[in-house]
């Protein structure tokens, strides 16, 4: 019988604590500009919901679609129904996930979100007989999921959330390590099945859509469209493949020794990362040099630092 051990504990050097111990004001200031970020992401998501998912009765998942089901039902206003629903959520969050920073993150992005949305209720209606937007169903389902990404992935990347079932999700990912995509699946999932039974099944299948776009906007907007390419290189002519990458492609490169896991023969492992636009040259130059290497092409969404930046024509010695 195993005893459980204690996690070992790692103690963090005082110059490294020093280098994050920023003043009252700073940490005000970063707070604040976290804060309206949160604010403009709600209205943009707000905005989204109110002009195309509420008209249409689009509801797309989430605590947004249970408040347009129980909208049909009663007369409280949607955005009132999506703060009190969350409410018993974010004080679950609030003892599960991070506390303060959580709370005053969600709770602002909720507040916003759901005054957002009775306004844009209360004055859109006489707006929108005098300049209609659209009576089309698909073009609805597809400016929601736009708008409402965008407005969610401002949120996300400020450090927020807008509450409703990313809550519960989280904490089973980080509690059980439930896959947060199987949680938004099932809750998501049972909410749109829940619209075609109240609705009709044709809004439904829109409201699908508008989940799946949003889903995708939200991650571009939170980590960017991806235009890098990151190429690891397996070759025995590893000199003539960095040389020929600095040379023609002007990018820095790294160099690990490995072993051939079936001939046991030495080899060496080359890693760059180049722009989408520069991956036919990228293979081309390796071609050239060594037609016999193996080479892997992946996504990287960002890369930060000296490593990726394009090499000076000063420091190629021709």
């Amino acid at each position: 019988m195993t005893k459980n051990r204690q996690p070992r504990s790692i103690k963090i050097p005082g110059s490294i604590k020093t280098q994050f111990d920023q003043p009252m004001a700073i940490e005000l200031r970063r707070l604040l500009w976290r804060q309206i970020q949160i604010g403009v992401g709600a209205v943009v998501a707000a905005i989204g919901f109110s002009i195309f998912q509420v008209p249409f009765k689009l509801a797309a998942g989430g605590i947004t679609g249970v408040g347009i089901i129980i909208n049909h039902f009663i007369t409280l206003p949607v955005g009132m129904i999506f703060l009190v629903l969350n409410i018993p959520l974010i004080i679950v969050g609030f003892f599960q996930l991070g506390r303060w920073r959580f709370l005053i993150s969600t709770v602002t992005a909720v507040l916003i979100f759901s005054i957002a949305v009775d306004l844009l209720n209360l004055y859109l209606p006489g707006s929108a007989e005098r300049w209609p937007v659209t009576d089309d169903f698909l073009l609805a389902s597809i400016y929601a999921g736009v708008l409402f990404g965008i407005g969610t992935g401002v949120i996300y990347r400020a450090g927020g959330t807008i509450g409703g079932t990313s809550i519960p999700a989280r904490i089973l990912y980080e509690r059980l390590g439930f896959p947060l995509s199987q949680s938004y699946l099932y809750t998501d999932g049972a909410i749109i099945f829940l619209a075609g039974l109240v609705f009709r099944w044709e809004v439904a299948l829109l409201a699908t859509l508008t989940l799946v776009l949003s889903g995708i906007v939200c991650d571009m907007v939170l980590e960017g469209v991806s235009q890098v390419r990151t190429a690891t290189i397996v070759t025995k002519k590893p000199d003539e493949v960095r040389l020929a990458i600095i040379y023609q492609l002007r990018r820095g490169v790294s160099l690990w020794t490995i072993e051939g896991g079936y001939t046991k023969s030495p080899r060496a492992m080359v890693f760059c990362t180049v722009l989408r636009s520069r991956v036919t040259d990228l293979k081309y130059t390796i071609a050239t040099v060594d037609p016999d290497a193996f080479i892997v092409i992946g996504v990287a969404q960002q890369v930060i630092g000296g490593y990726g930046q394009r090499l000076p024509s000063s420091s190629i010695n021709s």
